[in-house]
């Protein structure tokens, strides 16, 4: 051995080095790199690049934004701006309550990969554990509810009251009538959505007290709060058998915590009920995400919006799960669709049902006694104070007229940490479950020091002694609910952990492998990114908290507003909108809301490509506009000759163009700019759907291409997890003339001049998984978020030059060059007898959740890697789909029976594979481990090929009794 005797000979100490969180982020290596390029065919990835995105539309600066910071320097960095954040009690109300985690939830749940890197459950057989979470709480809703049919929730309270009113519009047999009655009473941000939603439409909302107004048959839907804003119950029995007799639809906007007392609104004639589940243990977050949910008459189920889990069978004939009755109905009806949502709020909806399952009926009960006990208790000591107490039935909330002791009681709340409810000299206190007798002590002693008075001049403990309902026999619930066994089999933690795994082993998540699904963009949802949404000085804030208090968010907005303003090269972002298609449609009523301000209401034509996706024209529709199809061509480009002709047909009425760029078709369309010059030249506004901007950051931009709106899945480029469906957030980027039109709020101030009323509940949407986006680009820097774009060009490129011997990929750039994802065309296999679906199936036994099927173009797949995807990971999928392309040539020719193949008959189950019989004219080995590596990482399909006609037929939307899960077992003896 080498002896170092020399004092000078020492190894050299890097001290600048500093881990850089984007080779976190994009996982092909160096070596790797070099071994996809070649396959590509080319030296450099910025050869790639050049070959792929016309030179034209490229960025002339890279990306002006910080230099990237490390994982634990951005979190260190992060704590000190959170707290600027000022976490009060907060006794607002107004739809948001503060709640208590169960901590088994939020570790298991919220804060697991497993759950929140689920995409959608289009592929049912490996998403059964999800679906399964969904029908709880369905099941749940319609309990409560007292409705007869639910879907698995909708984005938020606002936005589900509004989707009422649209559902209420369509089923009116009167088409005159134009009228809807909006209760004075529902909270002021519900209104203003309403607003927005009802003035494309020409639909006029008449707001008014529902004990005054006259009924009439100009009015086609009606729309009330319970328990109303002001915390007061009212009996709306007799407002609702008058309205049915005037042919009048009713939409009940409820308190879900409150249902566990009152009586629901399903037993007094409520046609829709509506709300939000936030109080079912998810946290505030500033305005979300939070699941609402929507409850209808079994009448209505083809109308309702959204999506339904239902109860179906598989291959042998055993329980399972699917979203039944088309839930994407958008995409079949397009224009004619009565909703564009395409999205839920799947994580937090399976977290509420989680909540009840674990509380419990009894559970549920108890919380909300206390709470409306509590209530009592306060109102009682503060009218004994001399404060009088405006509400004779509430659940929790109280309404006091403070007339000039207003503005000492707002600043004794504000010195004790506590924030209240003001309007004018009233003021509302709302309680919530994790109020207790001590901060109701703490309330009464600041009205009473206020009145120069204290706790002892009221006998506390002797009010506290004598607490009794204020809610009415008529009102209070008589029903039973939560019966199902799932909601009364999981009361200890133990239980309830166990029962959570259970699910999720059933569900295929990006734990497992790759999901390379077009125009959906499954990429990291790093830890670090993830980590900050469940810290109390983001996950406990109220959404109307006073501005002072949330000096954290407002410098989280204000940098997260500026970088995505530089990377989309807009003069301004809207935050507020919070799904994509909710980002499309806020864009489009930004454009109309332009157009009017201009004298140009009759702007009115959308020209829309025949590829766009199916919300493209849903959103066009609901923002009243008509919409005229723009051809494709053979290649998949727009029709150039065809906009142009089509474009200067409708000058005169001409709205906008809708694009996605790069296309549908996974091209960089070289005609972008003349396409946007054109629309430009004809008086039109070019709105860009941003599904493909995981391929323009750092490389082109909206703007610099010449688009004037651009809205940004933050689920997707900017690693807003999926969360089996949602949460999502859709903000809105915009050119210069457009920024004063962008949304506004009734309840906070971001007005920015002309503005349009709210889309969404809450001023900035789902403002705590805002930070999640903040994070990716904070760490990334302008040199990792375009690296970010390169691997992901070159992750597909790769995947195409491996496949392309073996599928025809149908579009391709002028270089022949796919940008960010491809299009394999499978439609030639029907003469085999295969279908598409086969193959999204068979993928399941390789282990992989199948690419998008059949969009855009059907009998196809859309292949998506993503830029997190390693090499050997991309190879695991080529290799898979190599090996289905040779079992597909096996039974064309003949080698494997055309009915009885692995394909037909997959997935396979392990249950099928060690059953007793086994018929099959291959083997078990080749059905259920048929390349080396899956038998290492075997990831079962709980079910077979699930029955979506048997499903249908006859639809079952909750859970069914226990004995349908049961089997028969052998008893050892």
């Amino acid at each position: 051995m080498r002896k170092i005797s020399d004092p000078h000979h020492f190894m050299k100490l890097n001290i600048d080095y500093q881990e850089k969180f984007q080779q976190r982020h994009i996982a092909p290596n160096e070596a790797d790199t070099a071994e996809m390029l070649q396959t590509v065919g080319v030296n450099t990835i910025d050869e790639l690049i050049s070959q792929t995105v016309p030179q034209k539309i490229r960025l002339k600066a890279p990306l002006n934004l910080p230099v990237a910071k490390s994982e634990f320097d951005y979190l260190n960095d992060l704590k000190q701006t959170a707290s600027k954040n000022k976490v009060f009690k907060n006794y607002i109300g107004q739809g948001y309550y503060d709640v208590i985690v169960p901590g088994v939830i939020q570790r298991n749940i919220l804060e697991n990969p497993g759950w929140y890197t689920q995409y959608t459950p289009y592929q049912a057989e490996i998403a059964q554990g999800r679906l399964q979470a969904l029908l709880n709480f369905q099941t749940m809703v319609l309990d409560l509810t007292g409705m007869e049919i639910a879907n698995a929730s909708l984005l938020d309270e606002g936005t589900a009251a509004a989707e009422a009113m649209f559902m209420q519009y369509s089923l009116r047999k009167n088409q005159q009538a134009k009228v809807f009655f909006v209760s004075e009473e529902l909270f002021p941000q519900t209104i203003d959505i309403l607003k927005t939603r009802a003035q494309p439409y020409g639909i006029e909302l008449q707001i008014g007290d529902h004990r005054e107004v006259e009924l009439n048959n100009q009015m086609f839907g009606a729309i009330v709060q319970y328990p109303a804003g002001s915390g007061a119950v009212y009996n709306y029995s007799g407002f609702a058998a008058d309205a049915h007799t005037k042919g009048i639809k009713l939409t009940v906007v409820a308190d879900i915590m409150s249902l566990v007392l009152l009586t629901p609104p399903g037993e007094w004639g409520a046609d829709i009920v509506v709300g939000s589940t936030q109080r079912f243990g998810i946290p505030m977050g500033f305005g979300g995400p939070h699941a609402a949910f929507f409850a209808t008459k079994d009448e209505y189920k083809r109308s309702m919006p959204g999506r339904i889990i239902g109860v179906t069978i598989d291959s042998a004939g055993n329980y399972a799960l699917r979203m039944a009755l088309q839930t994407r109905e958008q995409h079949i009806r397009r224009d004619k669709a009565t909703s564009n949502i395409c999205t839920a709020q799947a994580l937090l909806a399976i977290m509420a049902g989680m909540y009840a399952a674990y509380h419990g009926p009894q559970g549920l009960k108890l919380i909300a006694e206390r709470i409306h006990g509590l209530t009592i208790l306060l109102s009682k000591a503060l009218t004994a104070l001399g404060y009088e107490q405006q509400n004779d039935v509430y659940f929790d909330t109280l309404k006091f007229e403070l007339g000039d002791l207003a503005a000492p009681i707002h600043g004794q709340a504000i010195n004790n940490e506590m924030n209240l409810h003001y309007t004018g000299s009233s003021v509302t206190i709302s309680l919530d479950e994790t109020t207790s007798v001590e901060d109701v002590k703490t309330i009464i002693r600041f009205f009473a020091k206020v009145k120069a008075k204290s706790l002892n001049d009221i006998a506390f403990d002797d009010l506290k002694e004598d607490i009794e309902t204020v809610i009415p026999a008529g009102l209070q619930r008589q029903s039973a609910y939560l019966t199902h066994q799932v909601f009364n089999a999981h009361h200890s933690e133990h239980e309830m952990l166990r029962y959570i795994k259970s699910l999720e082993a059933k569900d295929l998540s990006l734990c497992h492998s790759m999901i390379a699904l077009g125009s959906c963009t499954m990429k990291l949802n790093a830890t670090t990114e993830m980590v900050p949404v469940t810290w109390a000085e983001f996950s406990k804030m109220h959404p109307f908290a006073p501005v002072d208090q949330v000096g954290g968010y407002m410098e989280i907005f204000d940098e997260l507003n500026k970088w995505l303003s530089e990377i989309t090269g807009f003069a301004a972002m809207s935050l507020q909108p919070n799904a994509g298609a909710q980002g499309e449609y806020a864009g489009l009523m930004v454009i109309r809301a332009y157009h009017q301000d201009r004298g140009d209401r009759h702007r009115n034509i959308a020209l829309i490509p025949s590829s766009a996706h199916g919300t493209n024209p849903a959103s066009a529709a609901m923002a009243g506009m008509k919409i005229v199809v723009v051809k494709c061509d053979d290649n998949g480009n727009i029709d150039v000759a065809d906009l142009k002709a089509k474009a200067e047909q409708y000058q005169n009425d001409l709205s906008c163009l809708m694009v996605t760029y790069p296309s549908t078709h996974g091209v960089f369309e070289e005609s972008i700019i003349e396409i946007c010059q054109i629309i430009h030249q004809n008086g039109g506004q070019v709105y860009m759907d941003g599904a493909n901007m995981n391929a323009q950051v750092g490389l082109t931009s909206p703007a610099n291409i010449g688009a004037d709106v651009c809205h940004l899945n933050l689920h997707k480029t900017f690693c807003i997890p999926h969360g089996g469906g949602g949460p999502g957030m859709g903000p809105i980027g915009v050119a210069k003339h457009l920024v004063p039109y962008l949304p506004g709020h009734a309840v906070v101030d971001i007005d920015q001049g002309k503005s349009i009323s709210a889309v969404s509940s809450a001023p900035w949407g789902s403002a705590s998984i805002l930070l999640i986006s903040h994070a990716y680009i904070a760490m990334m820097g302008p040199d990792g978020l375009t690296n970010a774009t390169k691997y992901a060009i070159l992750n597909a490129n790769y995947i195409k030059a491996r496949l392309e011997k073996h599928f025809p990929v149908l579009y391709a750039g002028a270089n022949g060059r796919c940008a960010h994802e491809m299009i394999l065309d499978c439609r030639s296999f029907k003469s085999a007898g295969i279908e598409v679906t086969d193959i999204a199936k068979r993928l399941m036994d390789y282990g992989f959740h199948a690419p998008t099927v059949s969009f855009p173009v059907a009998g196809t797949v859309m292949v998506e890697p993503t830029e997190s995807e390693p090499k050997h990971e991309l190879d695991r999928f080529c290799n898979a789909m190599i090996a289905i392309r040779h079992e597909i040539e096996d039974v064309a020719n003949g080698t494997m029976d055309k009915l009885d193949n692995p394909l037909k008959n997959s997935p396979h189950t392990a249950a099928v594979i060690t059953g007793n019989d086994w018929a099959h004219p291959y083997t078990r080995q080749k059905a259920a481990f048929p390349l080396a590596y899956v038998a290492a990482h075997k990831f079962w399909p709980s079910v077979g090929r699930v029955n979506d006609t048997y499903g249908d037929r006859t639809l079952i939307c909750t859970c069914p009794p226990m004995e349908e899960y049961e089997f028969e077992e052998s008893v050892l003896e």
